[in-house]
């Protein structure tokens, strides 16, 4: 999996691959390795093929983490497969996708 990161006025994480049990520490130890003191932070989904339950829990780690700090979380551009996943995990409801 490739991550890059980026800070400015929001902080975006893009990755590319798959977001699964083997890639998602990874993904984790990435943005765990960052300071962020942007409010605003996007996960680009863009060129992520396909999310497991693993990288669902990073996700939720992260957004309660943002929340608990008053920032916001937001994932871009996810696919068909990656939608169909947050909708029947319910994590459609619960991450705001732009």
């Amino acid at each position: 999996m490739e991550i890059k990161i980026e800070h400015g006025e929001a902080f975006k994480v893009s990755a590319k691959g798959r977001l699964d049990t083997v890639t998602s520490v990874d993904f984790d130890n990435a943005i765990k390795n960052e300071t962020i003191s942007e409010n605003l932070v996007i996960i680009d989904f863009a060129d992520i093929e396909y999310i497991s339950s693993a990288g669902l829990r990073v996700l939720l780690a992260l957004k309660r983490t943002l929340d608990e700090q008053g920032k916001e979380l937001e994932i871009h551009n996810i696919n068909a497969v990656v939608r169909e996943i947050f909708t029947v995990t319910g994590f459609i409801n619960a991450l705001t996708i732009k």
